[in-house]
């Protein structure tokens, strides 16, 4: 999942060096950020295009595990003082799952688009659909389905190129980026919708701002999670975790890591396969994560037909299987549970480590938390910058209601959401405090931000 910025400035110069930093390469290839759309138009003005007044736009398709997003961009063609101001104009959800989920009828992936991509059509003057740029970029639900099925993975990508060549739309692209680009991407945005790379000095010229830190980004998705921050320079360049950075004509530091299948969902797929494998009966499973009075039943395909919980399928596995989970709500026994999906033993060194033996050094300043980070705060009523007593009291309190209580509680109640939001609270204790290693004096810099 991609962090959207909205109206910030951005200088040619700047997105030059951007465009010369390797690891970065594929923002421009992509456009997967707004950073790289207006990339895109001055790299034009690099090739001296003459462009006439008026706007420009951008589609930008954000392809995540659990769903895909359309992002419409706008920004002046004609940029005064090579400068320009861009605003998302769009916004629109595509219906139903991400397209990982397509993988065994990938011809059906642009039934999913075609309402989302006619609203799209109506929002860029039909005169401007040609020079249009759209890009799609795709992210750990579709790195897992290209690792359990090439095949698979390649004709859903291929369906989508077909599709999209056939828009009226300039297409640029789609594709599977990598999870250290994903998190790359999350920290730039993050910090360039901050300001932290350039403001205008007295002179009306763009310049680094003079001491300003840069803010870490967290990102929690469906099927993988990141965190990138800028490191100190001490550190060791000798592991593919750490990266010098160059944008602007300035070369931080940076930490960046994904961990594949620790996102919400693939985490909680886990979660309930471990709870199974401990049950003396395999058919009705206890879980203290599910609110009380909470009973489902899911299938046996639906845990283990996931690359994630491959190691953990049962011997005499049948994805036909009928599982019922009944929900205790005890807050105490899923936070003791939940820790049972990280390896916290395998780091030997607590201060450049961790979790399941990953070397991270010591994470310092502000950060933006988002995605499920973000939306899991938000159902307790939690946004911004919080204590760590407050997030433990606001999952304790809420982990403590009946499943009758929650409808009253949440202002959009969705069954799937709702029953999962005690583990995923836990589920990010866990990997803030013992696995990142905030503690209760760092908590409150980490600030839970909606992707708008």
């Amino acid at each position: 999942m991609f962090t959207v910025l909205t109206r910030q400035p951005c200088e040619q110069a700047g997105l030059k060096a951007l465009s010369r930093t390797p690891a970065i390469i594929a923002l421009v290839v992509l456009l997967l950020s707004v950073v790289v759309l207006v990339a895109i138009t001055l790299i034009q003005f690099h090739h001296k295009e003459v462009l006439l007044p008026g706007l420009k736009y951008g589609i930008v398709l954000d392809a995540g595990s659990s769903r895909t997003t359309v992002y419409v961009y706008q920004w002046p063609a004609e940029k005064e003082n090579n400068t320009g101001v861009v605003s998302q104009t769009f916004k629109c959800s595509v219906k139903g799952s991400g397209i990982s989920s397509y993988g065994k009828n990938p011809q059906d992936v642009p039934k999913a688009f075609e309402d989302c991509m006619q609203k799209v059509k109506g929002q860029i003057p039909a005169h401007l659909h040609r020079s249009t740029h759209i890009y799609l970029g795709a992210t750990a639900g579709m790195r897992l389905l290209r690792l359990q099925n090439e095949t698979a993975a390649n004709e859903v990508l291929a369906s989508i190129r077909n599709y999209f060549k056939s828009q009226p739309f300039d297409f640029r692209g789609a594709q599977i980026i990598s999870g250290q680009e994903e998190g790359i991407y999350g920290w730039i945005t993050a910090n360039y919708l901050m300001g932290n790379f350039l403001e205008k000095n007295l002179w009306h010229m763009w310049v680094h701002p003079n001491g300003v830190e840069t803010t870490g980004a967290l990102d929690l998705g469906g099927a993988s999670t990141q965190i990138s921050f800028a490191a100190e320079e001490k550190v060791g360049l000798n592991t593919s975790s750490i990266m010098k950075v160059s944008l602007y004509g300035y070369v931080y530091t940076l930490y960046t890591h994904s961990f594949q299948c620790y996102g919400r969902n693939e985490a909680e797929k886990r979660f309930l396969a471990i709870l199974l494998q401990n049950s003396p009966i395999k058919t009705n499973i206890i879980n203290p994560c599910y609110p009380r009075n909470y009973v489902t039943t899911l299938t046996g395909g639906y845990i283990f037909d996931s690359l994630c919980t491959a190691d953990l399928r049962p011997v005499n596995y049948d994805p036909d299987d009928i599982i019922t989970f009944e929900g205790t709500g005890d807050p105490s026994v899923c936070r003791e549970k939940v820790a049972f999906l990280f390896d916290f033993k395998a780091c030997h060194d607590q201060e450049a480590c961790s979790f399941d033996g990953v070397y991270q050094p010591k994470v310092k300043g502000a950060f933006v938390a988002f995605a499920g980070f973000y939306y899991t705060a938000s159902a307790f009523n939690l946004s911004g910058s919080f204590s760590l007593n407050a997030f433990n009291s606001s999952t304790w309190y809420f982990c403590s209601e009946s499943w009758s209580q929650l409808p009253l509680l949440l202002p959009r109640f969705d069954e799937v959401y709702a029953r999962s939001y005690c583990f995923s609270a836990h589920y990010i204790y866990h990997l803030l405090v013992n696995g990142y290693r905030f503690t209760e004096e760092t908590w409150p810099q980490i600030h839970f931000k909606k992707e708008e």
